[in-house]
């Protein structure tokens, strides 16, 4: 049974700690390895509150309580709760941006697979669905243009759509010159948005067969990317 206060993030792939197991593991921490095991424990603490309370449970009390640590470690880390959710999304997208990368990168390995490629897309809408209230407060901040949260956040889904632009052109599609490296970038964004309002429609219990999520979004692809590749033999569009 998982315990402790990484425990939320181990079920879905947020790990906090890259700590290995030995027989007599050294239980002496630095001071920084402290600080970084507190913060640790806060950044564990917000995500349990919003999986279980939603954004209205986060306050640095509940957060410090929920963490075990006193409320006044909390400035000693983040500047405010804005500052610690921003934090949050900086380490879910460095633990979970790989892993969705490394299930593209597989399909494109075996382009005649469909499984690669219906796990492509299952992938990041998994990872959206697996912390509703975290996935919601992320595309409500990048709407926000006066916090550096909502900065943060669209920084973050820029970096998204570059990272699957690439990996779009290694999958095939062509991005030789200027307007074909445009249709691949709104490729991207059509393919983030749609796999947004699939998890949304799940979440929601509109959409409740995952898998049939999966199915509209590979279709989805499947249509654009035989127009983009039918267009560089087709006639040209005036």
């Amino acid at each position: 049974m998982c315990r402790g206060s990484d425990c939320g993030f181990r079920r879905y792939g947020y790990r906090w700690s890259d700590r290995s197991g030995g027989a007599m593991p050294d239980v002496t921490l630095s001071r920084r390895e402290a600080k970084d095991l507190t913060r640790r424990r806060l950044l564990g603490a917000a995500l349990r509150i919003l999986d279980g309370e939603g954004e209205a449970g986060l306050s640095t009390a509940n957060v410090c309580r929920s963490a075990g640590i006193a409320q006044s470690t909390f400035y000693v880390h983040f500047r405010n709760m804005q500052d610690l959710l921003e934090a949050l999304g900086e380490e879910a997208a460095r633990k979970v941006g790989p892993v969705i990368r490394e299930a593209r990168r597989r399909s494109s390995d075996a382009p005649r697979s469909a499984d690669r490629l219906r796990d492509a897309f299952r992938v990041p809408l998994e990872k959206m669905c697996a912390h509703p209230e975290f996935f919601r407060l992320n595309a409500r901040a990048r709407l926000d243009r006066a916090t550096p949260l909502g900065e943060a956040a669209r920084r973050r889904a820029a970096v998204t759509r570059a990272q699957l632009v690439e990996d779009l052109v290694a999958a095939g599609l062509p991005a030789d010159t200027p307007r074909q490296a445009l249709r691949v970038e709104m490729v991207a964004d059509g393919v983030t948005a749609l796999t947004e309002v699939m998890a949304i429609g799940h979440l929601e219990g509109r959409y409740p067969d995952l898998e049939e999520c999966v199915d509209v979004l590979v279709e989805f692809f499947a249509g654009v990317r035989a127009q983009i590749l039918g267009d560089q033999t087709g006639p040209r569009r005036t």
